[in-house]
């Protein structure tokens, strides 16, 4: 490590970014991780009951969103590079 000015402020800027760590965002980590592997799990779920043939439990509540999805879509598909997405009349 080099010697003089810029490396005392280089370790004195890695105490304060592991005091920050520490301080800030130490606190909150195990509800961030609880809150991580609550959705992984409930996607998970979600996609077992698919490949069993079991319906989405909230299929019906989210046909008014195909709308959206459509358009959203055609928007992914347009910065892919694809200028055409699925058969005639499907997208574009």
């Amino acid at each position: 490590m080099s010697t003089g000015f810029a490396g005392r402020a280089v370790r004195a800027w890695r105490r304060l970014e592991a005091f920050h760590e520490e301080w800030f965002a130490a606190r909150w980590r195990h509800a961030l991780q609880r809150e991580d592997r609550r959705q992984a799990d409930t996607f998970r779920a979600m996609l077992l009951l698919h490949s069993l043939g079991v319906d989405v439990p909230v299929a019906y509540e989210t046909l008014d969103l195909i709308p959206y999805l459509v358009a959203d879509v055609h928007d992914w598909h347009r910065r892919m590079g694809r200028d055409r997405w699925g058969d005639a009349g499907v997208c574009c």
